[in-house]
Order: C-alpha cells, then structure tokens, then sequence
C-alpha cells in the first residue's frame, strides 16, 4: 500500500484538505495527518465538521507537536505529501527549511528525500513576499498549485470546483480518479 502525507494548515481552504483525505480514503491509500492547531480553528470557523470525524478519514493522524512521529523521518517510506491548503505562514517555514513543527518537518523530509510535495498556497491577493516563498518552495524542488478555478469542465457548485482543485493535484501525483471533466470530453 502507497502512503502519503497530508498536511491541512490554517489557510482558508480546509475543505480542500478534506476532500483530500475522502478521496484518498477511496483508493486505499495510507494517508497521515498532521492539522496545524490554526487549521483546527479555521474548520471550526469554516465548516460543521468536528477534527475527530477530519481525523478519522485519514490511517493516521499525528499531533503537530509531535516531532518524534514517524512522517519526520525519512527513513519512514511515503509517495510524498500534499500540503493543503497551506498558509503563508507555512509557506515560509517550509521555504526556510524552519521545522517549527510536525508539518513543516514532513514537508522538509520530503524535500530533502526528494520525494513530491505539493503545496496548495490559498491567499488572495499576493505580494511580492508570497511569490518569493513560492518561488523558493518550487527552486526547493516543491510543486506549487494554487487552487485555481477552471471553467471548461462547466461546474455546476462549489462542490465541483473543489473538486477541481483536488483531481489536479491526485494527478500531480500519478493517482487516478474521476472528479472531473477533462479537457476535450464534450458534455452529453
């Protein structure tokens, strides 16, 4: 079985994080999860889903102080990690290699393994800083994939455009799916 990391900061968006984790729950892939203590605030703030239900969709789920978790070592085995969404804040730390906690040491583990990370940054608008830290994420050998909508595929809700968001980044990652309608298939 394939595992990966998932990390849901305090970014606006955590919807996108656990969409994430269903999806992934779909293809039995082990996933471990690391929620920032900001995230827990803004699934609080943004929807009705309580941590231990977000928790539980994930094989494991690690405490954000917990830098003796096994997703901080890389000798622990993983396809990689998926940051989403991911704060500025985060952002930074991962640019900076400054492991201040569990999820910023997984992402440097699997920058320094080589392994995928894929960062989905959500803020709106953004300053030069902001694409600096992207840029250096990238150079670190980071994907960056802003949660951008798409309008061919014709959503018709949010929940379509979430949906979007989170094929792109199952195909960044060579995990198949069918969350949305892909370029060049005509709508019956």
């Amino acid at each position: 079985m394939d595992r990966l990391v998932i990390g849901i900061s305090g970014a606006s968006g955590a919807i996108l994080g656990i969409r994430m984790l269903e999806c992934l729950a779909a293809v039995d892939m082990e996933t471990h999860l690391v929620i920032s203590d900001a995230a827990k605030k803004t699934i609080e703030l943004e929807t009705d889903r309580k941590i231990e239900d977000i928790e539980a969709l994930a094989s494991f789920s690690h405490d954000c102080a917990d830098i003796a978790a096994p997703i901080a070592s890389g000798s622990f085995k993983t396809r990689g990690m998926v940051v989403i969404p991911c704060s500025m804040k985060t952002l930074s730390a991962i640019a900076s290699s400054f492991d201040y906690n569990l999820l910023v040491r997984a992402a440097d583990v699997a920058l320094k393994e080589r392994r995928p990370l894929i960062v989905v940054p959500r803020e709106l608008p953004l300053h030069k800083g902001h694409l600096e830290l992207m840029l250096r994420v990238n150079e670190l050998g980071g994907v960056v994939m802003p949660p951008v909508l798409t309008f061919y595929n014709r959503p018709q809700s949010v929940n379509d455009m979430i949906d979007f968001v989170v094929g792109k980044v199952l195909d960044a990652l060579g995990i198949e799916h069918d969350l949305f309608r892909r370029w060049g298939r005509h709508p019956a």
